[in-house]
């Protein structure tokens, strides 16, 4: 598998893989981890910590924020099927390298948002248009193109043990994200709110060049084989499904089962992410209460994805998907009695093992169905509704919580969706993984 990266930047630039006294997977691995981490600016939990801080520096009130942050998500989310075919032309490599970039860029840009809106006259409209323009680059830039090019990278590095690999990265991936919102905030308390975006820029920037000489498209490339084996040793022929094209794909009732449940998570998940501190306060809760609920979400979460992400190796995907949005469901109902603290523990629960297997779900229902030569484009697609549904969210949450004074309702439209994509899912049938690797 080649494209036009070695054209670019040869896979033997700057040392030849082949030299190392290790597997290069597993360098690839560590890039593939340290990415996802990385995009965590233009991800929910990122940019939440900094929503009171927006408001109060652009002027605008928590709903126009919210309409704010949907029209910039639901913007990016239109460019990112084709951000997918640039990955399949160009490779991870330099996908990975430019996104950090950009989204470092960007990051640089919402620190100074504020100030380039005061000298067009400030005003709702211009600081609306000007956050708005903020949030479209960090989402596209980091939920979207980073993320899908980091967790792609390294699924064509591994093929026997893929499932337990990616979950192992969702571990670190699971902890970074439930710490995030604590470090933030720290960072904020401690030099501000527009350092704290500065110094997330700096990492970003970081990261691309750290990308540039470390990452490799895909073994190939490199002249050594798949999960480490060599001439010697060759791996295990198995049986291939021959790669399917994004038509097909969208043909196919398993994608859009794995589709529309990760999209499900997407929308509820960064609704609840996005306003943490008003829905905690909701049930009397605090904020110290609010961002320490990532930490069993993560524990949960990791537990889940890594015995799941072994037993998935060598099984069919349908029960995994099946638990995951009973564990979602689980969880919402959770959220309806937050109040209490069996429901404190149920969303934890719920919304952690169910993150668990969104992991898995994510990282093996494409590849495994339709094969890696189109996996840029079709997960593409894919993280374009993602990242649709999670622009819905908080402003559904949001206009929910103005019509009738609680977030309750739009937490029983979650739950009715859940309870119909459960449905769904017992009526989809999926291949053993032997023969779709």
């Amino acid at each position: 598998m080649t494209n036009k990266a070695d054209a670019i930047v040869s896979s033997k630039w700057p040392f030849d893989v082949r030299r190392m006294p290790f597997y290069y997977g597993w360098a690839i691995w560590l890039c593939s981890t340290v990415g996802i981490l990385v995009s965590i600016p233009g991800q929910t939990m990122g940019m939440a910590v900094f929503t009171d801080h927006f408001i109060d520096a652009f002027g605008l009130s928590r709903t126009q924020l919210s309409l704010a942050y949907l029209v910039g998500t639901v913007g990016s989310s239109l460019f990112l099927t084709r951000a997918g075919r640039w990955y399949d032309r160009l490779g991870g490599r330099l996908m990975v390298a430019l996104s950090s970039t950009l989204l470092g860029l960007m990051v640089v840009y919402i620190a100074v948002a504020d100030s380039i809106a005061a000298r067009f006259g400030g005003g709702v409209l211009v600081s609306f248009s000007a956050i708005t323009v903020g949030y479209f680059g960090v989402r596209f830039l980091g939920q979207g193109v980073l993320t899908s090019a980091s967790r792609n990278v390294l699924l064509v590095w591994f093929e026997k043990r893929r499932g337990l690999v990616t979950s192992a990265r969702g571990t670190f991936v699971s902890f970074g994200f439930a710490i995030a919102p604590l470090v933030l905030a720290w960072m904020i308390a401690n030099g501000g709110w527009r350092e704290a975006l500065w110094e997330l820029a700096l990492i970003c920037l970081f990261f691309a060049a750290i990308a540039l000489l470390l990452l490799r498209d895909n073994p190939a490339s490199c002249g050594v084989l798949i999960d480490g084996h060599s001439d010697d040793n060759p791996p295990p022929k198995t049986v291939f499904k021959a790669s399917a094209t994004l038509a097909e794909a969208r043909r196919t009732p398993v994608f859009w089962l794995a589709t529309l449940g990760l999209s499900m998570h997407s929308l509820f998940a960064t609704a609840v992410t996005f306003h943490i501190v008003s829905i905690f306060a909701e049930a009397g809760r605090s904020q110290t209460e609010a961002f320490a609920y990532f930490l069993p979400v993560a524990v949960v979460s990791t537990m889940s994805n890594l015995l799941c992400g072994w037993l998935a190796d060598t099984r069919s995907l349908k029960p995994f998907m099946v638990t995951m949005l009973a564990s979602f469901l689980i969880g919402a109902v959770g959220l309806l009695n937050l109040a209490q603290d069996w429901g404190y523990v149920l969303l934890a629960a719920g919304f952690g093992f169910g993150g668990g297997l969104w992991s898995v779900t994510s990282n093996l229902a494409f590849i495994r169905n339709f094969g890696p030569l189109h996996l840029g484009e079709i997960t593409g697609l894919c993280t374009s509704i993602m990242v649709f549904a999670s622009a819905i969210g908080p402003a559904l949450f949001s206009v929910g919580l103005d019509l009738y004074g609680s977030y309750a309702a739009a937490q029983w439209l979650c739950i009715a969706l859940l309870v119909g994509l459960l449905a769904f899912s017992f009526l989809v049938d999926q291949e053993k993984p032997e023969h779709r690797r």
